[in-house]
This record gives C-alpha cells, sequence and structure tokens, in this order.
C-alpha cells in the first residue's frame, strides 16, 4: 500500500466533516466557546448618538474666546438627556453624556477652570475634538459577525451592545471514544502481567472536549467481534462521530475493520506519510464518520492534534477548521531526516527580537508519553529532508490546534 500524503490525509478527514445541522438558541451567559449558527447584523447604531468621551464641557467651537469665561448653563450626567445648548454658553458634562443640540465640541476639564458657574478654557480647542459621533463604531444595518465564529467575550460583548439576550448556535457535536485490546487495563484497576494501563481513553476525551465538541462515550472493547460489535452498536446509536485508537491495523487481533464492515460500514485503511501516526483509517458506518487512530499514545495525540481536530471543527460549523502554522529555527545538534513527515514534539522560545526557536525533547520515540505534556506544539520536518540548527521549520502550535 502506498503512503498517503500528509496534507491530502489532512484534507481528506476535514472534508469528511460536515456541519450538524441542529441549532440551539442560548443565553449570552452561556454562548462562550459556541459556534455561532447564523450571521448577525447590527440592529442599532453605536453609539446610538453623539456623546462625550471623557469628562469636560461642550461648547459651540465658535464661542470661543481665549481668556474668556464662558456661563455654564447645565450639568448633565451619564443617562440623561441635555437641553439644547445656548449660543455663548458651556455644558458641563461626563463621560457617556449625550451630545447637546448645537454644540460640537468637548473641552476635556483638565484644561478648564471653573468658578462662579463660569469655565474658563486654558488651551485652543480643536473642532470637535472629544465627541463620539453617532455609528462611528457600528452603524446599523452593518454586518458585525459571520456564521462559524468561535463565540468568545469579544463577541459577547458585541453581541451584548446591540441588545441581544440570545443567540443561535450550532449543536455541539457528539463525540463516541473506543479503545481496544486485551492488554490494556482501566486506570484504577489492578494491573495484570502483560497489561498497560489505557491512556488513550481518557486523553482523547480531554482532547475532545477542549475542542468544544461532546463527549458522550468513552468505552473499551477486548479484541473479540462480538466486544466490538456491542461498543460500535452503542457508539453508532448515539454518536455523530466516533473516534477508535488501535486494533485497526492488519495484525491477527486487528478487528476493528473487519468489525465495521460486518456491520455494513467501509474502511479506507491509510498509512498516512508521517511519523509518528501512520496507520489511520476514515471508515463510514449508519452514515456516520469513523476516525481509526493507531494505538500507540504518542501517536495518537498526534494524529488527532493535527489530522483529526480539523473534522471536529467542521462538524461544529467552524469556519476554519484548520488553523495557521507559524516558523521558528530548529534547536539542537541533532540532524533529522526521514522518509516521512516527521512531527517533533517541541518547546517554543519567544525572544526579543521577535524571532521564536524550537527546542526537540531528547527522545522523539513514539512510546515517549512523557514529552507530551513538555511539549508546547509539533515542528514538521517534510519527508526526504535533512534538517539541523538553525534551520526554520513549520510550527504547529498546541495554543491553536488544540482548541
Amino acid at each position: 500500500m502506498d503512503l498517503l500524503d500528509f496534507d491530502v490525509a489532512q484534507s481528506r478527514l476535514a472534508l469528511a466533516g460536515k456541519p450538524l445541522q441542529n441549532i440551539e438558541t442560548l443565553s449570552l451567559r452561556e454562548a462562550r466557546g459556541r459556534i455561532l449558527a447564523e450571521a448577525v447584523t447590527a440592529t442599532l447604531n453605536l453609539p446610538p448618538a453623539d456623546n462625550s468621551a471623557m469628562d469636560g464641557y461642550a461648547i459651540r467651537f465658535a464661542d470661543y474666546q481665549a481668556g474668556v469665561a464662558l456661563p455654564v448653563q447645565q450639568r448633565c450626567f451619564a443617562g440623561q438627556t441635555p437641553d439644547p445648548l445656548q449660543p455663548g454658553k458651556a455644558t458641563r458634562l461626563f463621560t457617556g453624556s449625550l451630545l447637546p443640540a448645537g454644540a460640537d465640541t468637548i473641552i476635556m476639564q483638565e484644561v478648564c477652570v471653573e468658578a462662579d458657574d463660569k469655565v474658563t478654557i486654558q488651551k485652543a480647542p480643536q473642532l470637535g475634538a472629544q465627541v463620539r459621533r453617532r455609528g462611528e463604531d457600528i452603524k446599523q444595518g452593518s454586518h458585525i459577525l459571520t456564521a462559524g465564529t468561535v463565540i468568545e467575550g469579544a463577541h459577547i460583548t458585541l453581541l451584548a451592545s446591540q441588545g441581544l439576550a440570545q443567540v443561535k448556535v450550532y449543536a455541539r457535536p457528539k463525540i463516541g471514544i473506543l479503545s481496544n485490546g486485551d492488554e490494556l487495563a482501566e486506570p484504577g484497576q489492578p494491573l495484570r502481567a502483560a497489561q498497560v494501563y489505557n491512556s488513550n481513553g481518557v486523553m482523547l476525551a480531554a482532547m475532545v472536549e477542549k475542542l468544544g465538541a461532546q463527549v458522550v462515550h468513552v468505552l473499551h472493547a477486548v479484541d473479540t467481534h462480538n466486544s466490538l460489535h456491542r461498543a460500535f452498536t452503542q457508539l453508532l446509536n448515539d454518536c455523530d462521530l466516533v473516534l477508535t485508537v488501535g486494533g485497526a491495523s492488519v495484525g491477527e487481533k486487528d478487528l476493528v475493520k473487519g468489525t465495521i464492515e460486518q456491520m455494513g460500514g467501509t474502511v479506507d485503511l491509510w498509512r498516512v506519510r508521517m511519523k509518528p501516526g501512520k496507520p489511520v483509517a476514515l471508515a463510514s458506518a449508519l452514515s456516520k464518520p469513523v476516525v481509526c487512530l493507531p494505538g500507540n499514545p504518542v501517536s495518537a495525540y498526534v494524529v488527532f492534534t493535527v489530522l483529526v481536530s480539523p473534522l471536529i471543527r467542521a462538524m461544529q460549523g467552524r469556519t476554519r477548521t484548520v488553523p495557521g502554522i507559524s516558523y521558528g529555527k530548529l534547536e539542537g545538534k541533532t540532524v533529522f531526516h526521514e522518509s516521512r513527515d516527521e512531527f517533533l514534539r517541541v518547546q517554543a522560545h519567544h525572544h526579543a527580537d521577535g524571532t521564536t526557536s524550537l527546542a526537540p525533547y531528547a527522545q522523539q520515540g513514539s512510546g515517549i508519553t512523557s514529552s507530551l505534556p513538555w511539549a508546547t506544539g509539533l515542528a514538521r520536518i517534510p519527508a526526504n529532508t535533512s534538517l539541523s540548527a538553525g534551520d526554520l521549520v513549520a510550527y504547529y502550535d498546541f495554543a491553536h490546534w488544540q482548541v
């Protein structure tokens, strides 16, 4: 079987994710981290009327004369409606106060002296200074948010400024996780001879939830078709996407592929040109996508980050499913050269001159799980390319690729 190019595999998986059609209406307090399901158009001007940007005095610019005091006709706080400004007078205003009709300039209080209900301006003003104009931030009828936006605090303040208390969002994809293998024991249980603890299930659940999707089941099956069939039946009935880890290769006890096919599904088994994480499968059963990840925890972690996360973002309805990559210079003395695209676990160091250096973990074997919490991202070494210290490489930052 030929090796599938990494970028092709990533594109195919992203295309396998279709946005869910279920729409939910949430309060703004509940909406953070959810995906906006419809574009939002401004129904109000922001600000809704001309107002003062500072504490100070509203005047007619033409009335200013150096050293001449202007009578203060009114003091008007934010939330109050000022009277029209009379010629030759001033209105005392505070930040957010409405601009009186007839006024065109605000003089900040720091350059004013008020005495006996008159104000003297000690610095020549500029016409229109310190006035926030109606609609200068947002104009009524303008497009302010796009469907597919991940809602964060900045978006919530924009929505609230339009008087919206609720927003429509896509339903969160329901995801099931299946690990399998006789050699796995669940954390907290006794470990028998020849067993290892199952770290993949809880790891993938945590990564799915960090992306904002919903984990419905985390199941484990032993190496029999009956055990796998029972698990797949439950997962496919309850979930929009199933992730399996292990058992999808071509060994005698790799039974996942056969079980999916017995259930009427199809399996496209890939050997991706990447290290770690070569064996990956994209399957379909009951019209739902199933992605089979390699069983090694490091490989599963890397494959989920760079291949599976775009699929989940697509199912969420996000506008951007594949995050951007940045670049940094490799550190260390090792020369890296592989026949597959190699994804090194690295720690990024950002320097005062704006450059970034990438320090690889000392041990890059696919069994080195201690590298995962240490790393801040992955450095990609292209296949059949020799790279060493000082060379510029692509950097997949976990801060962007795992959210």
